[in-house]
């Protein structure tokens, strides 16, 4: 976009201002207003960081105003990275704690600011530039020269000792953690450090020889393994409240978060500090800010006196932000630009360069005249649009006759991209420049803006981490029992660690760190107490086959239904069409690996010639809706029609107010079939599909009636299908035989599920979330008419909406009154089941639209909505729902950049049952949507295991755990294949791996992790249980390597535990039932030989190996010391290729 700017800066008035500035003519008592129209403003912004070449923060009044002033203002810097500062989620005086994000971005942006001012600092390659909020800048913050002074540089060969950094660490606000994942973490092992400055975008390991560092390399926090050298490090503060600071006034470690900030820094800091003196500051609407300012200090000063008349806070304590009027003074010492209205004369030069320009409301015939017209004139213009490559496309084929329509020309002016809106520059000699973008072609206004999704890395071995000292656990071979910890024991004179696993009457059996992989962690069906096992009895096995024949009967069935759709004729849809590639490039957001690896799977399915029957499973929120959209167009594209079926009218009209918008450039008619429809609309709805007017329609199962028939339907999207009853089931299950079927679901299928019907049943999977989701502040407590006021002011005061639930109908206007009362400033719908169709539409599109502000609904809102505006979601009586409907409810919040805020209120007097209450804890407890083995997902993951299986499964699964379960029912699912001649999928060989036999393998080694190498026992326990679950050599030799440059140079013991897993993994590739020493012979022995067979052909080795009936012996009486193991190795080795011969 160098070209627009350039033509902005040839603007005199634009020459004008830039000598004002460079001479410090504009100050905050000084400046005049731009008056610049918002779309305006940021180019401008632009402009001059790239003429003054000095740092920019540009400040406005509203969150989600700057997050739109950032990403819009990244396109205009081209490469030059801009920084979100944002402000803290929590009120002022509210004691709640700090989001990491939160944390992580104004630490990064202070860090960035600091490090420019430290002696001999090398000046940044750009300036920086900042977007800020108002609230952000008015928060209190470490003050600058307590962040200088607590920031220290390390090099290569500085003597310092560990225990003095790990000191340091702890008083600047680093935690402790096993393993660093996330920034502001550290941890120890030995003479290694590992540390993740809030500056850096990888952590650093420390290496240390005596006092001195040795080395120091970068590491990736998903593999922690080394990706490069470095040789110096600057450590800066953590956090914004230092612990050692607020050690000295007493205050509690334990407790310790940012709203202790004004008690343990006295002298109040801000983000204006760090600027350098030379630094711009650019205000949004002077008069907007200190009019936020204002508004903010005075609902801060009623928070105030009821927290000191509730005890909450002392009369004295400080305050927690900076005064408009503070604020003042510190901008003052800056040059400043007001880019809105404030003091602007009446006819601002600069703004009078800039017009509306013209609107299209999506009439693109209209527009491409208007673009004819334009380049007949010879006026310069640019599209910027999420729709871009379809407007060049239909652009170009209106030019096709004439001669200059050059490519290079047409890619530099239609540009992928998201605007506010566009303008027309009218230039020094007359001639007009245009800028348009969606807001003037289509009508549409900004998508929502959205903080990009950073993924926490995780540890290797943290798939291992769910499994503690008293947990159920089931091994395969001798059943259920309870896990006790690791513990030591010598044999033969030989110290080995082992895994305690308690049985009845208090038997234990002690189970080997290389058999790690033969225990699972017990989850039952519905998380109750199994039944434990004894050591010895036929109990455990006789359970074992009767689990495994009611695999064997479900993998059968499964297996028959899939044959059959194997012969069913369906029809193969096209590839893509150039226009389908221009609907998913004008999705406004990034899709996430796992929708794109989704919708691949979908339309593999849709292009072949058998009929889809996919599921597709993705937790609220995580983008099936575009995925269907995408599936639904490309069907359309062949002239097929299809039906989305929905479980309730307020998901259909959502979902039809999506098709519409994302179709509306496309020739696609969408419909809505629901209550929402009157009688006529219906009758005129059904005749146009019959006759094939209609491409897509959504509807409730009012689609399933008799009277709703297709001309030629070619895909069904059925939405959460569990919820529909059983006659509409079988009116499904028909229609699977000849069209292409896609079912989405919201409960979770947990993955080893997954893994086992691979080849038996399509399913994909999207796990991760579209973008940064903040875990949601979940409070529960009796109702408090204070709390609601708070949690209100809060969401409005950063321009967001309310969810409140309240489940009865009858009462619903009396809590209507009772929220006006409370909250006079808001507006309230009323939305609920019973409602005049026409109404409650109505009432759900003011919501959309942003024209109420707390919507006081019943549970319907509970499926599918989705409204990233509404970020606070308050439940009346939530001890009378259910753990599904409160974990849907809570799932339509946290879906936009805010931190989300969930209020679970019982009854003020009665006490909730206790079922009721243990939902509550539940729910307060697990506040990471999607998060792994937690009760809650736990009660999803088995519904959704119920919805796959059919429910008469849960009995089995609570008998053997549903982890046994699950491998038992992958190797029904492999041997029926097999029996087929079908190819075995490779992932399911690793579930059922651990069901095989194990080979036996007793070698007079010291093996383990020894405490002096990793003295973490959860670590420890983590990594046997990974090392146990190695399947290759390859990987064996990978994590090795690993483990030296995590851990440092390997000690004997686990060389020897490396060493007896690789002769474990090519004895069991052998089939060998034991590897030991009798005697002075190593002896391989295969399993007891079948009944009638004398001994077991097996190959000559040579001389240096005997070869019995049914084993190997290695004579190794003259060999010293350990010098057996390589021999044992080569031996294997000789056998392998021997089997391949």
């Amino acid at each position: 976009m160098n070209s627009v700017l350039e033509k902005i800066r040839q603007l005199p008035a634009y020459q004008s201002l830039l000598h004002r500035l460079r001479t410090g003519a504009d100050t905050i008592d000084t400046f005049q207003g731009l008056g610049l129209p918002r779309a305006a403003r940021l180019p401008l912004a632009a402009c001059l960081v790239k003429d003054l070449g000095k740092p920019l923060l540009l400040i406005s009044n509203r969150a989600d105003r700057a997050l739109a002033l950032y990403e819009e203002l990244q396109f205009w810097l081209d490469d030059q990275p801009a920084h979100y500062f944002p402000e803290p989620n929590p009120l002022f005086y509210e004691k709640a704690a700090w989001g990491q994000g939160t944390r992580r971005d104004r630490l990064h942006v202070l860090t960035m600011l600091a490090r420019s001012l430290l002696p001999g600092a090398p000046d940044p390659d750009t300036p920086p530039v900042m977007v800020a909020t108002v609230r952000g800048i008015m928060t209190r913050t470490l003050p600058r020269r307590d962040f200088l002074k607590n920031t220290r540089t390390l090099r290569v060969g500085q003597r310092v000792t560990p225990d003095e950094l790990l000191h340091t660490w702890v008083d600047i606000g680093y935690d402790y953690a096993n393993i660093v994942v996330q920034s502001g973490q550290f941890s120890r092992r030995g003479g290694i450090l590992d540390i993740w400055t809030q500056g850096e975008m990888r952590p650093v390991r420390i290496e240390f020889f005596g006092d001195e560092i040795d080395t120091m390399r970068a590491f990736d926090p998903a593999t922690q393994r080394t990706v490069e050298k470095i040789e110096a490090l600057t450590i800066t503060p953590a956090r914004e409240v230092l612990p050692a600071a607020a050690e000295k006034i007493g205050l509690n470690l334990k407790d310790l978060q940012e709203f202790h900030i004004p008690l343990a820094h006295p002298m109040a800091g801000s983000l204006l500090d760090y600027l350098p003196d030379d630094a711009l500051v650019a205000l949004d609407g002077k008069e907007f800010l200190s009019a936020a300012v204002e508004d903010i200090e005075e609902e801060s000063l009623s928070r105030r006196e009821e927290a000191v008349a509730a005890g909450e806070i002392s009369p004295d304590f400080p305050v927690p932000f900076l005064t408009w009027g503070e604020i003042e003074d510190r901008i003052g010492q800056h040059p400043v630009v007001e880019l809105g209205y404030t003091r602007a004369p009446e006819m601002p030069s600069l703004a009078a360069a800039f017009e509306s320009g013209a609107r299209f409301a999506g009439k693109l015939r209209d527009f491409i005249d208007h673009l004819k017209s334009l380049t007949s004139k010879d006026e310069p213009w640019w599209i910027i649009s999420r729709q871009a490559s379809r407007l060049k496309d239909l652009w170009q084929e209106q030019q096709l006759q004439s001669e200059n329509s050059c490519d290079k020309v047409l890619g530099e002016q239609f540009i992928e991209g998201t605007l506010a809106g566009g303008w027309t520059l009218i230039q020094p000699e007359g001639k007009r420049l245009h800028l348009l973008t969606d807001g003037e072609i289509f009508g549409w206004s900004r998508p929502q803006p959205r903080r990009r999704y950073r993924p926490t890395a995780e540890a290797p071995e943290s798939g291992y981490a769910d499994l503690q000292p008293g947990d159920w656990v089931v091994h395969v071979d001798h059943g259920i029992g309870k896990y006790v910890g690791l513990v030591q024991r010598t044999q033969d004179k030989i110290q080995q660690e082992y895994l305690c696993i308690e049985y009845a009457d208090q038997d234990q059996l002690y189970v080997p760190i290389h058999h790690a992989d033969r225990l699972t962690r017990y989850i039952g069906a519905e998380g109750g107490q199994p039944v434990i096992s004894r050591l010895g009895g036929e109990a455990w096995h006789n359970t074992k086959r009767k689990v495994r024949e009611a695999v064997q009967e479900i993998a059968g069935e499964l297996l028959e239904l899939y044959a059959q759709r194997q012969v069913a004729e369906g029809y193969a849809f096209h590839s893509d069409t150039p226009w389908q590639r221009e609907l998913e490039a004008s999705f406004p957001y990034i899709e996430t690996e796992d929708q794109l690896q989704a919708l691949a799977e979908i339309k593999l399915d849709m292009e072949a010639m058998l009929p889809m029957d996919r599921l597709l499973c993705g937790d609220v929120g995580y983008g099936k809706t575009e995925v269907t959209l995408r599936a639904a167009f490309k069907a359309v594209m062949d002239g097929k029609q299809v039906a989305v079926l929905v479980p309730t009218t307020v998901l259909a009209q959502q979902h039809y107010d999506t098709f519409r918008e994302r179709l509306a450039t496309f020739p696609v008619e969408v419909e809505m079939l629901s209550r929402f429809r009157t009688t006529q609309q219906q009758d005129r709805i059904i005749r146009d599909l019959r006759k094939g007017q209609i491409d897509i329609v959504i509807g409730t199962h009012r689609l399933l009636s008799q009277d709703v028939t297709f001309k030629d339907l070619g895909l069904v999207v059925i939405d959460e299908e569990q919820r529909f009853g059983v006659a509409h089931k079988e009116h499904l299950k028909k229609l699977r035989t000849s069209v292409d079927v896609l079912t989405l679901t919201a409960t979770p299928i947990p993955r080893t599920l997954y893994m086992a019907l691979t080849g038996v049943r399509d399913i994909s999977t999207i796990n991760s979330p579209p973008e940064e989701r903040l875990p949601i502040v979940t409070h529960i407590g009796p109702y408090d008419p204070k709390l609601v006021r708070q949690a209100v002011i809060r969401e409005l005061e950063r321009g967001g909406q309310i969810f409140f639930v309240h489940n009865r109908v009858q009462t619903i206007g009396s809590m209507r009154q009772h929220l006006e009362k409370l909250v006079p400033e808001a507006r309230i719908g009323v939305a609920h089941g019973q409602m005049d169709e026409n109404k409650l539409a109505d009432i759900m599109h003011q919501f959309t639209k942003g024209e109420i502000e707390i919507l006081l609904s019943t549970s319907i809102i509970e499926s599918g909505l989705d409204i990233p505006n509404a970020n606070t979601l308050i439940v009346d009586r939530a001890d009378t729902f259910g753990l599904a409907q409160l974990y849907q409810l809570r799932g339509r919040v946290g879906r936009g950049a805010q931190r989300a805020y969930a209020y679970l209120f019982r009854h003020r007097v009665k006490s909730p049952t206790p079922e009721g209450q243990e939902r509550l804890e539940v729910l307060a407890e697990n506040t990471h949507l999607g998060s792994g083995y937690t009760i809650a997902m736990r009660d999803l993951e088995m519904r959704g295991a119920g919805d796959l299986l059919g429910t008469r499964q849960s009995g089995y699964i609570a008998s053997v755990g549903f982890h046994l379960y699950t491998r038992l029912l992958a190797q029904a699912v492999k041997q029926f294949r097999h029996a087929l001649g079908g190819e075995e999928p490779q992932e399911t060989t690793i579930l059922d791996a651990a069901l095989s036999i194990p080979t036996s393998v007793n070698l007079p080694l010291s093996i383990g992790i020894p405490s002096s190498y990793i003295t973490d026992q959860s670590l420890r326990l983590k990594l046997y249980r990974r090392l146990a679950d190695i399947r290759d050599e390859a990987a064996l030799a990978s994590i090795e390597m690993e483990f030296e440059d995590r851990f440092g140079p390997l000690l004997e013991e686990v060389h020897n535990l490396v060493y007896q897993i690789k002769v474990k993994l090519l004895a069991g590739e052998l089939g060998l039932a034991s590897v030991g020493f009798e005697g002075n012979q190593l002896v391989l022995r295969y399993p007891p030989l079948p009944q009638g067979i004398e001994f077991r052909p097996l190959p000559d080795l040579g001389s240096h190996v005997i070869t019995g009936k049914n084993a190997y012996r290695v004579p190794v009486s003259d060999l010293q010391g350990e010098a057996w193991k390589p021999l044992l190795i080569s031996v294997l080795y000789e056998i392998r290729s021997h089997e391949k011969d």
